[in-house]
């Protein structure tokens, strides 16, 4: 091919044009302290996100539900002189029992709910079951559609949003005798049984993983869609369909998961939400709290340098 000097020109232009750079990061690094079995108060998760940099923290309902306005403003203030800011709570209310438990726990959800609201949460959120051996798929699904449903009209009543997790390994969905919501396309079917607006998405790599799901499965999804998220790797050298729920790894940790693909299409998506690690990790969880937050601070550190 004859190269002319104006096509030179035009060349060297296009090789000196600056890259096109993704959006900044707005997704936070979120601590559950129950996620990386450390047992704290309300004041003490606060105090561990503090010292060792995370920059969310998990309200806690239950908690913020005996105090009064003026100390949960107290409170609120608190984490914002230390430029820390509220991440997701989990739902207080069990749906998953029999209908007496649920009805009895559904009772307090609009004060928890209030409380929330009042600190400035948003979020919230819950996993579901992959399996029963009671109902069959579409009674389940009629049942959670139904109970998920109230909590949601309660959440939504104060602006909280309600992000379901679908539990992704073989070695659990196929453990009882009928399988249910175990990916997110039969997630998106419950959302919509649901047809609730603040009802979205708890993305789990580990179970995106599990569920043979890759980058293109979140790439149907929009930022509202996705409440919160959980980051984990995966033991190496164990087929995806033995994996074991109760065996997960910290982020970047083996590499089997594509922790880069995950992330960087969850911040091309423009996710601005937080982002927790919750490996279930036995060698973790023996340790003393002064022991495992630096690590995980270092493994999320870590996992977020990977967004592009």
């Amino acid at each position: 091919m004859k190269i002319t000097r104006r096509s030179a020109l035009q060349y060297s232009v296009l090789l000196s044009a600056p890259l096109a750079k993704a959006a900044p990061r707005k997704m936070t690094n979120h601590l559950t302290c129950g996620s990386i079995g450390i047992k704290a108060t309300q004041t003490q998760a606060i105090d561990y996100a503090t010292r060792y940099g995370f920059e969310a923290v998990e309200p806690q309902p239950v908690f913020l539900a005996t105090l009064s306005t003026s100390e949960i403003e107290s409170l609120t203030a608190g984490i914002k002189a230390k430029k820390i800011i509220w991440g997701s709570a989990s739902l207080p209310t069990d749906f998953r029992k029999d209908e007496a438990t649920f009805r009895k726990d559904l009772a307090d959800l609009p004060k928890q709910a209030a409380a929330l609201k009042h600190a400035g949460v948003t979020r919230v959120g819950t996993y579901v079951p992959p399996a029963s051996d009671a109902l069959p798929y579409l009674a389940n699904l009629k049942q959670h559609a139904t109970r998920l449903g109230e909590c949601a009209t309660i959440l939504g009543n104060d602006g909280l949003r309600l992000g379901l997790e679908y539990i992704g390994p073989k070695t659990l969905w196929a453990s009882r005798r009928f399988p249910f919501v175990h990916s997110m396309a039969e997630m998106k079917d419950l959302i919509a049984a649901i047809n609730k607006p603040n009802v979205g998405f708890v993305l789990d790599s580990w179970h995106w993983y599990t569920a043979g799901e890759s980058a293109a499965d979140l790439k149907t999804l929009k930022n509202r869609e996705i409440v919160s998220v959980d980051l984990n790797d995966a033991p190496a050298n164990v087929p995806i369909d033995q994996q074991l729920d109760s065996k997960r790894e910290l982020p970047l940790a083996t590499g089997v998961i594509d922790i880069a693909a995950f992330l960087n299409t969850l911040n091309d998506l423009g996710y601005d939400g937080p982002v927790r690690c919750e490996p279930f990790n036995s060698t973790l969880r023996a340790m003393t709290p002064e022991q495992i937050l630096p690590v995980v601070a270092e493994s999320m550190k870590k996992a977020f340098s990977v967004i592009r």
